[in-house]
């Protein structure tokens, strides 16, 4: 755990805005885990879908409260990939949150809401907008997607994917962060070349 605030780009989201901050319903050590997951969750996703991967992390640091805060940011290269698994690559860090909530038995309704990772969903339907793609959060549009229906591709991808997560998320939870190149090490996934050539 770091002393003070990271750096301000992990504070917010892709419009420059602070990411929502929600008060803790778990102990710190299960708190850091389930970010490590969510964190994973898109490192891993993004990694099999053909995404180059720079790192990805957990970031702790205590609170002049005498509290703590958490957060998380995976790096990435997203010019080439499909638009619809760029969003399934957004929603799967929530995904994957839950699903380590269920596996460690500490689900309830009120956590899993907690996970719902609300910058995760608004960047993939700025993304998507910005190449003509239609992504909703309650309907399905006309040549779209709903955030139901990429969450159910997230979902089936994390299933497919859950032990590359789960290694991934426990060597970032002791490790704090973790490299591309290692992600790939460690799950035998193929971390492609980022945009002009450089590893």
């Amino acid at each position: 755990m770091i002393a003070t605030a990271p750096a301000p780009e992990f504070l917010t989201d892709h419009r420059g805005n602070p990411k929502p901050r929600r008060e803790s319903m778990l102990p710190y050590e299960h708190e850091r885990l389930g970010s490590a997951f969510h964190e994973a969750g898109h490192a891993v996703l993004a990694m099999s879908y053909g995404l180059h991967v720079t790192s990805s992390e957990v970031v702790a640091w205590d609170l002049d409260d005498g509290g703590w805060s958490l957060t998380g940011r995976t790096a990435l290269a997203a010019d080439t990939v499909h638009a619809w698994r760029y969003a399934a690559m957004c929603a799967a860090g929530a995904v994957a949150n839950v699903r380590y909530l269920m596996v460690h038995g500490l689900w309830t309704p009120d956590r899993a809401a907690a996970c719902a990772a609300v910058h995760d969903r608004q960047q993939a339907i700025d993304v998507l907008a910005g190449h003509g793609f239609s992504l909703s959060t309650d309907r399905v549009p006309a040549a779209g997607k709903s955030w139901g229906q990429v969450r159910g591709m997230a979902l089936r991808k994390v299933d497919f994917l859950w032990r590359e997560i789960r290694t991934v998320a426990h060597a970032m939870n002791e490790n704090t962060r973790l490299t591309g190149e290692q992600i790939a090490a460690m799950t035998g996934l193929v971390n492609p070349l980022a945009p002009g050539g450089a590893r």
